[in-house]
């Protein structure tokens, strides 16, 4: 049986860094407390100067500059391109990455995920769009001050960063949203 929820913004817990360098709102995870036994989380980091990330050995990452200037990323020794707002980048958890701010203080976007647990997809949407999923965890982020969302039968609105979540999803869902957001589809192997 489904279950869908809708997390808001407000509500999202903080917590410390792994490495104890700066904060993150945890928007939702899969499992697990802390920083261990999830298969995947969701989360929203300020990041306030330059440095290094934490590590998650066994996981990939996606990362998008939410708010700011944006960023580059040394990962493993090789520069990226500029991060800027909205242009998501993936990269192993288990790889030795800092960032070095383009302007002042930044917020960005997360997903972490066990590759050998889960397959996903994150995509940044704008506008009215219609798709379908079938993915056992449908995740929409809103970007947008009042965000629509119809999953099947139902209608949620979302404010600034609220997230719907589709947990528990066994067949083919009709999906349609109405302005900025990011959808993450997960499903367990």
């Amino acid at each position: 049986m489904s279950q869908l929820k809708v997390l808001r913004a407000i509500d999202y817990p903080r917590m410390p860094w792994k490495n104890g360098g700066g904060s993150t709102e945890e928007i939702t995870r899969d499992a697990g407390t802390g920083l261990d036994g999830f298969g995947w989380r969701l989360s929203i980091a300020d990041i306030g100067e330059s440095g290094g990330f934490s590590t998650f050995a066994g996981y990939e990452r996606v990362i998008t500059v939410l708010q700011g200037d944006g960023m580059t990323l040394s990962v493993d020794g090789q520069s990226t391109r500029a991060l800027l707002p909205l242009d998501p980048f993936a990269f192993s958890g288990e790889s030795h990455v800092s960032c070095t701010l383009l302007g002042g203080p930044i917020r960005d976007f997360n997903l972490i995920y066990a590759p050998q647990r889960y397959r996903a997809r994150l995509q940044w949407l704008d506008g009215e769009q219609r798709f379908f999923s079938e993915s056992g965890t449908l995740l929409i982020f809103s970007m947008a001050e009042a965000l629509e969302v119809k999953v099947g039968n139902s209608a949620s609105q979302l404010g600034r960063h609220d997230c719907l979540q589709l947990d528990g999803n066994a067949g083919l869902l009709e999906v349609s949203v109405s302005g900025r957001c990011c959808v993450i589809e997960l499903t367990a192997h």
